[in-house]
């Protein structure tokens, strides 16, 4: 649920922040940390999205490598070369790419940019979390767990949501609602 996002980083290797990893091996507090300084010490960076609405038209796969280059565009820095975590690249790039698997825990251009893009997507789940209380996103941070699984039992699909996601697309047939959503 909520939007897909992903970030761009060009280090300086003068000033590289220390502790830079796979977003999903840091902790929250540490990305927090992290966001902070790899936004005050790189050369340059920028941030991508894809909505909802944008996913399930594109699929997340299509929807991640446009918020790829959406990301890449806003960066304000020519690159020569972009590494992308991953086995696929965004295409209508104006630079060469090259896909490579595992990218967060081996290159740390790719670990900045993926605790940036944690931090904002979470930062996002914040906002929804104030905006929706009874959704509980800032507990789950929009993923299928089985709290929020259990939450949207009894609660309405909100336009934050990937109609076309199995879990939310099940309680919609479930429900009888037919959505035109392409």
């Amino acid at each position: 649920m909520g939007n897909v996002v992903a970030a761009c980083v060009v280090l300086d290797y003068n000033r590289i922040p220390n502790g830079l990893d796979d977003s999903k091996k840091l902790s929250e507090k540490k990305r927090a940390m992290l966001e902070v300084a790899i936004k005050e010490q790189a050369l340059a960076y920028g941030i991508g999205m894809c909505t909802p609405l944008e996913i399930d038209r594109l699929n997340i796969l299509n929807a991640s490598l446009l918020a790829m280059r959406r990301a890449y565009e806003s960066m304000h820095l020519a690159c020569n070369l972009m590494l992308v975590d991953g086995n696929k690249i965004p295409s209508n790039l104006n630079i060469k790419a090259e896909a490579v698997v595992k990218g967060d825990a081996r290159v740390k251009e790719i670990a900045a940019a993926s605790i940036l893009a944690k931090v904002e997507r979470d930062r996002q789940m914040l906002s929804l979390a104030r905006e929706y209380p009874e959704y509980q996103f800032d507990k789950h941070k929009g993923y299928p767990t089985a709290l929020h699984l259990k939450l949207l039992e009894t609660l309405p699909i909100l336009d934050c949501y990937r109609k076309t996601y199995g879990p939310v697309k099940k309680i919609l047939q479930a429900r009888g609602i037919l959505q035109n959503i392409l």
